[in-house]
């Protein structure tokens, strides 16, 4: 037999946003290999006219180059959770560094604001439920954010019917 609660609290919406990346692990060490092979050919005229220390900061430059790329991946890790059922809409959200903050409110309550620009369009996205905003869809670019922004409210008006 079909239980008729399992319906309504089946998730009506689901989304896990995370940040786009556009180097692969492969392409990063295609990029610091380039990159070190680069500071290589640079640095030995400057060995050979007996400037050695240059070495060192080509290296220094390398090195730093190669500790932004690994933060930048670090940063990525982070990801938005959004679940939306007849009876809850969950915000989880976990930073790069693994917290997470979740935050639940009650779909017939809930409203979705849009921040417009005339020229650049959607600019940001906020869940409102009385006095509590939550900014959702942050790391979205304008063109997804607004696919993302039309499927949700979707999505939202169906929770409430």
């Amino acid at each position: 037999m079909i239980d008729p609660n399992s319906r309504l609290e089946a998730p009506i919406f689901t989304a896990t946003i995370k940040p786009h990346r556009s180097l692969s692990p492969r392409g990063l060490a295609l990029v610091m290999g380039f990159t070190g092979l680069a500071g290589l050919a640079v640095s030995i005229p400057f060995v050979l006219l007996g400037a050695w220390p240059i070495v060192g900061f080509m290296g220094l430059d390398v090195l730093l180059i190669y500790l932004a790329f690994r933060y930048n991946n670090t940063a990525a890790r982070a990801c938005e959770q959004i679940v939306l059922s007849r009876f809850e809409l969950l915000i989880r959200a976990m930073s790069w560094r693994g917290v997470i903050h979740e935050a639940r409110f009650n779909p017939l309550w809930t409203r979705l604001e849009k921040e417009e620009h005339s020229e650049f369009g959607l600019e940001r996205l906020s869940l409102v439920q009385g006095r509590t905003r939550i900014e959702i869809a942050a790391c979205l670019g304008r063109a997804a954010r607004a696919d993302f922004a039309e499927a949700f409210q979707r999505a939202l008006h169906e929770s409430k019917r």
